[in-house]
Parts: structure tokens; sequence; C-alpha cells
């Protein structure tokens, strides 16, 4: 009889462990953003994500990586509990919409030409008479812009899209920001050096956005793991890994503020 009690006593600890804050399964969404998340041969891989896999390791997490169209993914890193979307930037308009991890990267947003065009931007009234300017509609660079008024806007698919316009001169000027811009650029049979940068707009923080559905102590804990790796050097190490020939902004390497 003492030892089915035990037995017994056993089972409900267990239970009770299995229900614990890591027995939740997370799911993590991401796109087609290199080199920071994509796909390759069918597995998620990029900086953010080798990130992410560091941090489920951390925390004790369980969950899956999944790379789905960003309409997709940013309708469920909103509404159901446990999901996040990475990498999103973090802007006013978003600020309430998610609980957010990072920063993991940071990004500047301007314009280019193919290189000798002759076109000069020195700000955004400038850029506003400029001719027609492409750029994925789904990109919150589209959204910011849009929301500044810029008259000569062309919301594309998809920045495949764009880098062939480009080429093909069907636009004289497009929109990227300076870590993925080789790979935005090979969409369209492109590289750097047959580009050049016109004007910066825009200077942005990429985070890990997870829904308002998700635990506080989940993204508190995410949070703390991010810390440390910016602490112990495995941040710079993966940062490296990935973007050899870019510095590390100095606020990447510092734990996050309190917001």
């Amino acid at each position: 009889m003492r030892i089915t009690r035990w037995r017994w006593l056993g089972c409900l600890l267990a239970l009770y462990l299995a229900a614990g804050p890591h027995a939740e399964q997370l799911q993590l969404y991401t796109e087609e953003y290199p080199p920071l998340n994509f796909a390759r041969d069918g597995r998620p891989v990029g900086l953010a994500v080798d990130l992410v896999r560091e941090l489920f390791e951390r925390t004790g997490h369980h969950g899956k990586i999944s790379v789905v169209p960003w309409a997709r993914g940013y309708q469920a890193a909103q509404h159901e509990a446990n999901t996040g979307l990475f990498v999103t930037m973090r802007t006013a308009e978003r600020e309430r919409l998610f609980k957010w991890v990072g920063p993991v990267c940071v990004v500047i947003t301007g314009f280019y030409a193919l290189k000798g065009s002759g076109i000069r931007i020195d700000s955004l009234d400038e850029a506003g008479r400029v001719g027609t300017i492409a750029v994925p509609r789904q990109w919150y660079s589209y959204q910011e812009l849009q929301s500044r008024g810029l008259p000569n806007l062309y919301g594309v698919i998809g920045p495949q899209q764009m880098m062939s316009m480009l080429r093909h001169g069907r636009v004289p000027v497009v929109v990227a920001d300076n870590v993925t811009l080789e790979s935005l650029l090979a969409l369209g049979g492109l590289r750097p050096e047959n580009v050049e940068p016109l004007y910066g707009f825009l200077r942005s923080e990429a985070y890990i956005a997870f829904s308002p559905a998700t635990a506080d102590a989940v993204v508190h804990e995410w949070q703390q793991a991010l810390d440390s790796t910016k602490r112990d050097g495995s941040f710079a190490l993966i940062y490296r890994r990935w973007l050899p020939g870019q510095e590390i902004p100095a606020e990447l390497l510092s734990p996050a503020p309190p917001r």
C-alpha cells in the first residue's frame, strides 16, 4: 500500500513538472530575409535563426521555427499564444502589438540606384521628386515612407520584383537596408558594386516579437538569455559568422534597457 502511495505521489509530481512553463511548445515564424533568416534546402538558417536556436537551448523551451510568408507570421504572432515572429522591426506603430525580445540587429534603410545614374538624394523631400521608388508593400519601410507622404512610391510584390525592375531600368530607385543588401541584389542578378547608396532615411532595431498572449515569464526568460549571449561573447560569434565584413553596432553588445 505504501509503495503504491509513493508511486501515486511520483506521478502527481511528474504531471506538475510537465505542466510548468517549459512544457509549452513555442512556434517561431520567420521569412525569407537573408542573411538574417531564410530557408536553405528546406531548413531555416541565418544569423537570427542561429541566435533563436541558441535561446531555445538556454531557456530550456521547446518549439519549432518555420519559414513562412511574412503576412502569415505577422498575423499569427499577434493573435496566437506562445507564438513569435523574427526578425521584426520595432516601430511606434507596432509597439503595442507584440511583446519584444532584443535587439538582435540594427539596420539602416535607404535609397539605392544603379551606379552612374547621376541621381542625388539628400532628403525625403528630394526623394519625392526623383521618379518612381519601388519597395515591397509588406515592408515596414513602405509603411514608413507612405506615412511621410512620398507621392512616388510603387508597391511591389516582393524584393525579387523590385531588384529585377531596377536592373532593367523600369524604376530608377529602390529601397533596401545595409545588412541584407547583397542578398537582395542577388535576387535581381545584381551585386553591391552595381549600385550606389543615395540617402539613408531610417535606422531600425530588429527584435523577436512575441504575441501579447504569450506569458510575460517566457518573454522575460528569452530576454535574459539574449542578454547572456551578449555578455559571454556568443552573440558576437554568431553575428560575425553571418556578417563577417560588418562592424557590430555598439548598442547590440549591451543588455537591452528597460522600456
